[in-house]
């Protein structure tokens, strides 16, 4: 789905107005604010409309930059804990109170992402309202008006839910809302829940990797009845059917042989991408639609490190030793792996010989998930530590590693050639992988003491994660870079257990992904793991957190931007 496509539907269908303008009838057709539907109501360009729809997936477009990124790298992974903002602290300081738990209604980037939200939403309402005068006028099928449609309000349920989990106190818009009336009082639910139902309707194979097919829809759908409703049993249901259902364009799904693969930009649209946000470079957008909301993230190192910039989104400390393991190769269940933190080179020098790698037993995603000394990092050659960091003072000693390309990737295929960085990249959002479908079934089993409580999928994903070990030394290419253990659940003592660790296993499997803060609030636990990881944090001397910086219910919601409240002249109400 490109953004290109749209603007020059767009632009085709503004010229036909101003020919238009010739005619007699043009003065009789009403003034809508708006492109008149009529110009539009054909397939192509009802067509087009549904791809500006998909366009905004990424959640940028191309005035709304990283602020909105639908990765939610800000919103919901920094406000987690898993990464801190990284770079600087004056670099980008509307993201410093957001990290902090100390944002106010005034935030831009909370206004940005607002409207990215809302502007989306109005494109799907969009492709509803002309595909309803398309169908009318015979112009399309009744078929092709429920495959658009059924896409388009996927995509709106999709939409108001990203809402609902950062504001929960939203306004619902379809094609018949008149904003200026709309309030944020109502609760939305049930009509989220009806507008992804819509995408069950939809074939499971449609022939193009970028749009929403029925395997999507379900995955959607469930985490819709999760999120809102605690509803487990019917969410199950629908993530064991789309376990044997496809990709959008037909092809099987499943888990990725290899843990790293998945990130790769090569498999972008692998077996194990159930459904990837398109992003595609070199096509004359200057990046808009190359991961311009992810183009901060990467090592700040001039020369020799990819992106060349910026030394945002750094994995934290916390984060990192979570991946201990015990003797058994199990994860540290209690905490406890904060007691014997993975050793760092904080404050040394890349060239200091005296830095000593850790030898205790790790999770082999780490470093697949994190750049750190001596490890390496990707075919870029071993990460040499403070060198390839902004501001370790500030910030750490680590680097983001999951959206980074190879340095055999640089080019014309994979990242944008010409522009002030070559972090516009390919490498699109894994929206829905396969991993998070067998954790959210394993958390509804475990959340209805079911089945075996999750155990088999979570180690599904656990012998994944096995295979292969790890990296190696760059040095002779055969010898583990890390002591690398890790194995299966023999079993689970119980309920309490389970649920412990199916949320560990998300944290290890998907951190650094954009959903820490969102699954926490969702299992009732942010205010408790948030402070945690904020009472640790605070004992490394890191700057990027303040003294008093501490979480409770009231951070469970973001406000709703004072822009938005006042432009509403009042219909809005702060949540």
């Amino acid at each position: 789905m490109k953004k290109i496509n749209y603007i020059s539907i767009l632009f085709t269908a503004i010229i036909m107005l101003f020919v238009n303008a010739c005619n007699d009838e043009f003065l009789d057709v009403p003034a809508n604010g708006g492109l008149d539907a009529n110009v539009l109501a054909t397939a192509d360009g009802v067509d087009g409309l549904l791809i500006g729809a998909y366009a905004m997936l990424d959640g940028t477009s191309s005035s709304f930059g990283w602020a909105a990124a639908a990765s939610n790298w800000v919103y919901a992974a920094i406000r987690g804990g898993v990464a801190n903002k990284g770079t600087d602290s004056g670099d980008q300081p509307d993201i410093n109170p957001i990290m902090n738990y100390t944002e106010t209604a005034s935030n831009p980037y909370l206004n940005i992402r607002w409207q990215s939200l809302y502007e989306s939403i109005a494109r799907t309402n969009q492709v509803v309202s002309v595909a309803a005068v398309a169908l009318e006028s015979g112009s399309i099928t009744q078929e092709q008006h429920d495959l658009y449609v059924n896409q388009a309000r996927t995509l709106r349920g999709h939409y108001h839910i990203e809402a609902y989990k950062l504001w929960v106190n939203v306004p619902y818009l379809d094609e018949n809302t008149d904003p200026a009336t709309v309030t944020n009082t109502e609760d939305i639910k049930t009509r989220i829940i009806d507008d992804l139902t819509a995408g069950l309707s939809l074939p499971t194979d449609m022939g193009q990797p970028g749009r929403f097919n029925k395997t999507v829809a379900q995955v959607l759908l469930a985490k819709a009845h999760m999120q809102l409703n605690a509803d487990y049993a019917s969410a199950f249901t629908l993530l064991t059917s789309a376990m044997s259902g496809t990709a959008p364009d037909g092809t099987a799904i499943g888990l990725e042989a290899k843990y790293g693969d998945i990130f790769d930009i090569e498999s972008r649209n692998g077996v194990e991408a159930v459904y990837t946000v398109q992003y595609s470079v070199n096509d004359g957008s200057g990046g808009t639609n190359a991961g311009a909301g992810e183009v901060l993230n990467f090592p700040y190192k001039a020369g020799g490190s990819p992106g060349g910039c910026c030394g945002f989104f750094q994995p934290t400390q916390e984060y990192v030793n979570s991946f201990r393991t015990g003797a058994d190769g199990l994860p540290l269940l209690d905490g406890s792996y904060n007691d014997d933190p993975v050793i760092n080179d904080q404050g040394l020098p890349a060239d200091d010989a005296s830095y000593v790698e850790d030898t205790g037993n790790l999770d082999p995603r780490l470093d697949w998930s994190v750049g750190r000394r001596g490890i390496p990092y990707l075919d870029w050659g071993d990460h040499t530590g403070q060198d390839w960091i902004r501001d370790q003072s500030y910030a750490g000693p680590y680097s983001p590693k999951k959206q980074v390309y190879k340095k055999s990737q640089e080019n014309a295929s994979f990242t944008e050639v010409g522009n002030w960085t070559s972090g516009y990249t390919a490498n699109g959002i894994r929206m829905i992988r396969y991993a998070d479908i067998l954790l959210l079934a394993a958390e509804c089993q475990a959340r209805t003491s079911s089945g075996d409580l999750g155990l088999a999928y979570v180690n599904q994903v656990r012998n994944r994660a096995a295979n292969p070990a790890g990296f190696v030394k760059e040095a002779d290419g055969t010898t583990d870079a890390a002591n690398y253990v890790i194995s299966p659940y023999a079993s689970f003592s119980g309920q309490a257990n389970a649920l412990e660790a199916i949320l560990m296993e998300r944290k290890l499997e998907l951190g650094m992904e954009g959903h820490r803060w969102f699954d926490l609030k969702r299992w009732g636990t942010s205010t408790t793991a948030i402070n945690a990881y904020l009472t640790y944090s605070k004992t490394l001397g890191l700057t990027y957190i303040t003294g008093s910086t501490s979480y409770d219910a009231s951070n469970d919601t973001y406000p709703i931007p004072q822009r938005q409240i006042d432009i509403s002249n009042g219909t809005l109400t702060q949540n």
